[in-house]
């Protein structure tokens, strides 16, 4: 007899703002949802959290609990991007020698082998993001630039508009690719994200594409 495999999710967004708009949470509960039903598994847990990735799970208090519940019903812990987990290799080092099961739905192949080099692929990353940030803000210092904003209002009008204008550009190139494969005889959500996966296209987030991120392309309005 087949015994269903147990996951303990764990989802996490690195400021307040994302956890207000629910955008964040929601996608990765989606991302881990569509994971965990193709698996035919069981959810026995998610735990959520808005806290910086740097941190170690001492200072998580959530991913704590998820470790805990995942070691006590013998679960897998979930996330649904290596990043999301953490970006500080002496911590997932850690986790890589603890005797708790994990999988990244963005690379569920990475084991307790590869997931050491990952981790100091993501910390390397973190600290070169660092690095190029406060360069960049040096030498506009030695320019004479003001930084900061003196309207801070337009500054947020002209934020949203330039997100605004990219979505409606991939909308604007998506929109045919899918309907070329629906004139193939394609017509469902998972066939439609199926297809954009194996071509190797990516949506709008960065990721692979499911049923719901299709829904929301073919019901926004162009």
């Amino acid at each position: 007899m087949n015994i269903m495999q147990r996951y303990a999710a764990y989802l996490r967004v690195s400021t307040k703002a994302q956890k207000l708009d629910g955008l964040g949470m929601s996608s990765q509960e989606q991302v881990v949802g569509d994971f965990v039903a193709r698996q035919g598994g069981e959810l026995v847990g998610i735990f959520r959290e808005v806290e910086s990735g740097a941190k170690t799970d001492q200072d998580r208090p959530a991913l704590s609990e998820a470790l805990a519940v995942a070691k006590k019903m013998k679960a897998t812990l979930i996330v649904a991007k290596l990043d999301r987990l953490s970006r500080n290799a002496e911590f997932l080092l850690r986790l890589q020698n603890s005797n708790v099961s994990f999988v990244c739905c963005d690379c569920p192949n990475v084991d307790k082998f590869t997931v050491g080099i990952l981790a100091l692929v993501a910390q390397r990353e973190r600290e070169l993001i660092s690095e190029r940030t406060k360069a960049a803000l040096q030498a506009a210092k030695r320019r004479g630039k003001v930084l900061g904003s003196r309207n801070p209002v337009l500054q947020v009008l002209r934020m949203n508009e330039g997100c605004r204008r990219a979505k409606e550009s991939f909308m604007s190139e998506i929109r045919p690719v899918i309907a070329e494969i629906k004139s193939s005889g394609v017509d469902t959500l998972q066939g439609i994200a199926d297809c954009l996966n194996r071509r190797g296209i990516r949506s709008r987030s960065g990721g692979l594409w499911h049923p719901s991120t299709v829904r929301r392309v073919r019901l926004t309005p162009a």
